[in-house]
């Protein structure tokens, strides 16, 4: 999981469309912000957020500033994948800075600066196709859900959108499993291509489930990645909500309201709360997202006995402790304001 998203539909309706960060293509924290504040001063020329041309215009705008934002922590976030999920020729750089700097330093040299963006462009091409699935799921769902005014509750909303995020993450999990695996190599004999790279996946097989295979192993990980929704959403929206109130206590505000009478917060105020909201909901997540990267990678390191949440869970309590859950955290936490902005 990495930062939560502003949908790449961010103008349309889905405020409570929650996504994992490393889960979303976009940037989650700036939606938790308009989801919770509704930052939106009484009088401001508002637009026909319905209208086809609206919908168009706000979705190109939120992909490509979702493309600069990912393109800008790229290089980090190849070197988060490489510690979390325990890369051997990597491992021993995790857990400081310095690590970080000399992972990058490596990484330069054996690969040249392109190195850096392995993996991105399937990240790139993820963007668009997540938030198109995204907003029609969304909709077809709040169909089924809220059917007329009387039916406009905050958590038949949340619902719809926490279903529709879990419906787009579904749709375009095999790129984020090529992504990853991409980022995992560095081997320097022998990189596969994307060709070659989706068929090693196909074939490879578990020993712990020899029957399960094919695409289903496109798919490793997926558990997790649905679980680290809830813990995210629920600590995010809680941090928001507490940070936000307490900046308005303190004075941090602008003249009007925003639609649900609150005082208008600052923007570096309302980037403050969401940053941390950001990372308050990033920590709760983590766990499950370095088992997730533990289990995407298992094949990549000739290692497919273990396939299993719990396997993937106490291996990695074996192996670092409490600790081997939190790996590559404070590289998140230093993607948080790049995401948010």
């Amino acid at each position: 999981m990495d930062m939560p998203e502003a949908t790449a539909l961010h103008g349309h309706d889905q405020s409570n469309v929650v996504v994992p960060p490393s889960q979303a293509p976009d940037n989650n924290v700036s939606s938790i912000a308009a989801a919770r504040s509704n930052q939106t001063p009484l009088g401001t020329k508002t637009h026909d957020k319905q209208s086809l041309d609206y919908i168009l215009r706000s979705g190109l705008a939120g992909g490509l500033a979702g493309c600069a934002a990912k393109t800008l922590i790229a290089p980090l976030d190849r070197v988060k994948i490489l510690f979390q999920a325990s890369n051997p020729q990597f491992i021993k750089y995790a857990g400081s800075w310095y690590g970080v700097v000399a992972a990058v330093r490596d990484i330069s040299r054996s690969e040249g600066v392109t190195g850096l963006f392995r993996g991105h462009s399937v990240t790139l091409f993820r963007i668009f196709p997540y938030a198109a699935i995204k907003f029609v799921a969304y909709e077809q769902i709040r169909g089924v859900l809220i059917k007329d005014a009387q039916q406009e509750q905050s958590w038949r909303r949340f619902a719809a959108g926490s279903l529709a995020g879990v419906t787009s993450v579904f749709f375009t999990y095999p790129l984020e499993m090529i992504r990853v695996r991409l980022a995992f190599e560095t081997r320097k004999d022998h990189r596969y291509g994307l060709r070659e790279l989706c068929r090693n996946i196909y074939h490879e097989r578990l020993t712990s489930y020899p029957v399960i295979g094919g695409l289903a192993n496109f798919y490793r990980g997926f558990s997790p990645t649905v679980l680290g929704m809830f813990p995210y959403a629920g600590i995010s929206f809680l941090m928001h909500d507490i940070s936000g109130d307490w900046l308005r206590k303190n004075g941090y505000t602008n003249e009007g309201t925003t639609k649900s009478g609150k005082p208008v917060l600052w923007v570096t105020a309302e980037l403050a709360s969401g940053g941390l909201a950001g990372m308050a909901g990033q920590t709760a997540s983590y766990p499950l997202e370095v088992i997730r990267r533990r289990m995407q990678v298992g094949g990549a390191m000739g290692d497919v006995r273990f396939s299993g949440m719990a396997e993937t869970a106490a291996r990695i309590f074996r192996e670092n402790g409490v600790r081997g859950f939190f790996v590559g955290l404070s590289i998140g936490y230093a993607k948080v304001i790049p995401m948010v902005a």
